[in-house]
């Protein structure tokens, strides 16, 4: 149970969802991405989902640890007994008879499979019956068993079968957790960066359409002085009436980025007005990484190879069950019991049961008779083997050839898995290497449109362009701005992609989950 804690503590931590992060009678302030990361480990339901499922996990292992936990058991009763007397030897006209027993037992499976077991049991028997040497009769017994099987269900493995594979299937859904968080967080550094560049994008629209705004005015005023041919104006105004229909297109994928973020972080809804504002701007640092040492790292901690291993051992542990229950059942039994007998000793006359004459009693309790059996007066023991056969696993191995094929399944999904991780790696190091590059072109790129642009205006005051080169020119500017925008969000997004690849998403934001369920980043 200890190692469950933290993911018990990061149920109440999910939970934490009626205490927003932000005061609750004001406008949300700007929000950094590690502040969104932190809100969504909190809050993001998936999350929570995956948490209650490790939760069930770690009780599903203290659920098989009680197998091996003893058990107790305790019987009473009574009877009584009446019949006709078919005979006068017996009794006057009904036989009667009581009969009173209880008793205590204690078991417990040992670990390769056997089970031990100690009971303690005591009777009184009272009848109206004629001829009895001993009435009331009392009797104790003191008994040990010990059984061990020698083939089938042999083993410390095969008897802590369903332990093994508890723990096995906690340690899964601790991975399956950290996979969660790992994909939710890249969901929202994802969401995070497009909606930066988008917020990024309509700003560059917004300019642009400033730029064609001033550059329609100027043309307005020139063809009112005269200077300027009336139809010099339409590509302008054209020019406008598009940037225009961009920006709308711009402020809706702004909104729907927004819509999305405040999902992945669980904002409340009082809160959730569709304007998140972002705190942080990507940086442009060129990161060098190696293949070789970016896949060695994913192989070390990405949590789903993690899961898939630990699923191959729980096959293997199924089949070689499996193969263990093909076998005879062939046990070693063995008891050691000792009884106590007391009760009221009838004298009759001459020493004779037949004459019917009663002529003393010598008393007798069942105290007698415990001690008897608890001193070991009278000891007994048996050993024997039993051997079981069940035809089924001479003419069948069905179950044997199934566990087989499931092990082979999951070796083969333990092998694409590894395949689609060594793909997932090398393409995320090839995007980042790409990515980089891109911006350094795109950079390049937008420093040239901005020159370009300035001599054109340049011109253009001089009388030496026209109105629709310099606008071609400022859609050049804009289409550079953003390509190099998108490129340095795809570059920022592409470094993500490697750290959930190599799943060092949570050490690298030092998020932690602690026994108290704190995140720590």
């Amino acid at each position: 149970m200890n190692k469950m804690k933290k993911l018990v503590g990061l149920v109440a931590l999910a939970l934490l969802s009626a205490w927003p992060i932000w005061p609750q009678k004001e406008k949300p302030a700007a929000l950094t991405l590690e502040d969104c990361i932190v809100s969504a480990v909190k809050r993001n339901l998936g999350v929570v989902a995956q948490v209650y499922s490790a939760e069930l996990a770690d009780l599903a292992v203290s659920r098989a640890q009680e197998k091996f936990l003893p058990g107790l058991s305790f019987d009473l009763g009574k009877q009584s007994q009446n019949s006709a007397s078919y005979s006068w030897i017996d009794a006057a006209e009904v036989v009667s008879s009581s009969y009173m027993n209880y008793s205590a037992g204690l078991d417990q499976l040992i670990p390769f499979g056997g089970k031990f077991s100690v009971s303690l049991s005591a009777y009184k028997n009272q009848t109206n019956a004629r001829f009895q040497t001993i009435n009331p009769r009392y009797g104790s017994s003191l008994t040990f068993t010990f059984t061990q099987p020698l083939l089938k269900d042999f083993g410390f493995q095969t008897s802590r079968r369903e332990i093994i594979v508890a723990r096995n299937n906690r340690d899964i859904a601790e991975s399956d957790l950290k996979n969660t968080l790992l994909e939710t967080i890249y969901s929202v550094e994802e969401t995070y960066w497009e909606l930066v560049y988008n917020i990024e994008a309509l700003k560059v629209r917004r300019q642009s359409l400033k730029l064609a705004e001033d550059l329609l005015e100027k043309s307005r005023k020139e063809v009112n002085i005269g200077t300027l041919a009336p139809k010099e104006i339409l590509s302008a105004q054209a020019e406008v009436a598009a940037r225009k229909a961009d920006i709308l297109q711009a402020e809706s994928q702004v909104k729907d980025y927004a819509d999305t973020l405040s999902i992945l972080i669980n904002l409340p809804q009082a809160k959730n007005d569709g304007e998140i504002v972002p705190a942080d701007r990507p940086t442009f640092e060129k990161k060098d990484v190696t293949f070789e040492a970016a896949l060695e790292t994913a192989l070390k901690n990405r949590p789903d190879l993690k899961s898939s291993q630990l699923g191959v051992k729980n096959k293997e542990l199924d089949f070689s069950y499996a193969k263990n229950q093909m076998l005879p059942a062939l046990n070693l039994n063995a008891s050691y019991w000792s009884p106590g007998i007391s009760g009221e000793q009838i004298l009759y006359l001459d020493n004779n049961p037949l004459t019917g004459i009663i002529v003393g009693a010598i008393p007798g309790g069942a105290s007698t008779a415990m001690r008897d059996a608890l001193h070991f007066k009278y000891k007994n023991w048996s050993v024997y083997f039993s051997l079981d056969i069940p035809l089924n696993t001479v003419f069948s191995r069905a179950a044997q050839a199934q566990a087989k094929a499931s092990l082979d399944q999951e070796i083969a999904r333990m092998k694409n898995l590894e395949q689609k991780a060594y793909l997932e790696i090398r393409t995320a190091v090839r995007a980042v290497q790409t990515n980089y590059e891109r911006v350094e072109a795109y950079k390049a790129a937008r420093e040239l449109a901005e020159q370009k642009l300035e001599a054109e205006e340049a011109k253009l005051k001089a009388g030496m362009s026209t109105n629709f080169i310099v606008l071609q020119y400022q859609r050049d500017l804009a289409a550079t701005r953003t390509a190099e925008l998108r490129a340095l969000i795809d570059y920022t997004l592409s470094l993500g992609r490697l750290e959930k690849a190599m799943g060092t998403s949570l050490e690298r934001r030092n998020i932690k989950l602690t026994d108290t369920g704190e995140v720590r980043s």
